[in-house]
């Protein structure tokens, strides 16, 4: 599993994938210093220095730009997609903490800024259509923008789970993807806890790993 980041260390990391993209080059020590205001030289040393011991990055210290960011495909057209392998906690900072991996998708498929993957691992989801292996593709969405029949996140009872979403007149239903656990049924959208809905399945019909390969971003 990818060692977590701090908020600055992902900032610097993100910003030099969106300089590398636009440049070809990277930015150097100076310039990531003047992005985040940071004076001392020495100090952006010392982030590139915990972002190459955490695997996201090489360096050659005698060079101004000598960085080579990890596990990226920096090509324009496609974006790099973080999978889980359960449903993040979007209240605890979730882009780092438990990313198995990413895959790199062409970005007409990879749904909205900040979606993510969720492997299925067992037969739990099985109630909502989904098996074993499957790769869920959740972007971020609100309870106002669920539609009937969609698989949505939600936190109803702590963790996040997913739940299929109907809508019976003003009331609004949650089919849990276990099976026996009665559908929660609630009056005012304002009770939906919903923080992301499934855009996207990838399923593999042989019994095979899935034909996309993981990186560490």
């Amino acid at each position: 599993m990818p060692t977590l980041l701090s908020d600055l260390e992902r900032k610097i990391l993100d910003y030099m994938v969106h300089y590398l993209r636009t440049n070809t080059y990277q930015p150097s020590i100076r310039e990531i210093g003047e992005k985040f205001e940071i004076k001392s030289t020495k100090t952006v040393s010392e982030h590139l220095r915990a972002l190459a011991d955490k695997g996201y990055l090489e360096r050659d210290p005698s060079r101004s730009r000598g960085v080579r960011i990890l596990g990226v495909d920096l090509a324009a057209q496609t974006v790099s997609v973080p999978c889980y392998g359960a449903f993040p906690d979007d209240r605890s900072g979730f882009k780092s903490d438990g990313v198995e991996g990413y895959y790199s998708l062409d970005r007409r498929m990879a749904g909205a800024k900040g979606s993510y993957f969720v492997r299925a691992r067992d037969e739990g989801l099985a109630p909502l259509g989904v098996e074993p292996g499957d790769f869920l593709l959740v972007e971020p969405a609100s309870a106002g923008a669920a539609r009937d029949g969609d698989l949505v996140v939600a936190r109803m009872s702590g963790a996040p789970e997913l739940y299929e979403y109907r809508r019976r007149g003003s009331t609004h239903l949650l089919r849990p993807s276990r099976n026996g656990d009665a559908p929660i049924e609630l009056g005012d959208a304002e009770d939906l806890d919903i923080t992301g809905r499934v855009v996207g399945l990838f399923r593999s019909f042989e019994q095979t790993a899935v034909p996309v390969s993981a990186t560490t971003h």
